[in-house]
This record gives structure tokens, sequence and C-alpha cells, in this order.
């Protein structure tokens, strides 16, 4: 028999939730949860219990940091020649603001 795996508070997580979301919404979720460096599950369960998500800066997230970024550059280019910004690319831009906001504070 499989041990029991606990969270950090001795509990036993043994309900499944399961939910369905739109592929754009699943790209944000999947960037949300790169840039803040926890499990899926973990920054989901902060969202919903309406905690703080503190970024723990490891190299994954600066990665996935430079990635979107990079992602950035390329549309802020397209943009410049003449197209509209999307919501999704201002959402994404708050996002990376705010984590490297929470960065810089743990770095002072």
């Amino acid at each position: 028999m499989a041990l029991k795996v606990y969270d950090g508070q001795g509990r036993w997580r043994n309900k499944t939730v399961a939910f369905r979301i739109s592929p754009e919404e699943d790209e944000q979720l999947e960037l949300a949860v790169r840039l803040s460096g926890l499990t899926k599950q973990d920054y989901i369960i902060r969202r919903l219990q309406d905690r703080d998500v503190v970024v723990q800066g490891n190299p994954r997230v600066y990665k996935a940091l430079r990635n979107e970024l990079s992602a950035i550059l390329s549309e802020l280019k397209r943009i410049a020649s003449g197209e509209s910004v999307s919501l999704d690319l201002l959402n994404t831009i708050e996002l990376i603001t705010i984590t490297m906001d929470g960065l810089k504070e743990e770095d002072e």
C-alpha cells in the first residue's frame, strides 16, 4: 500500500476537484503557475482561499519570466507595425509586473 502524502499542516488530501476551462483560460492559468514557482495545485488552492501567492525566486521562475518577456517583446514589435493590443497581452504584462515587484521586495 502506498504511503499517504500529507500537506504542510498534516492533512491528507484525498478529495479530487475538477472543472472545465477554455484553452485561453488554461493558457492564462499555466502562465500564472509558471511565474509563481508553485505547483498548479498549490497555486489554485491559494487563489481559491484568497491567500497571497508569494513568488519564490528560483531558476525555473526566472526562466519563465525571461521567456514571457521575450514573447511580449515580439508582441510589442507586432503592435509597433500598427496592429491593436490584445487584452491577453495586457493581462500578461500586468502579471509579470506584479511578479517582478514581488521579487524586488524579496531581494531588498
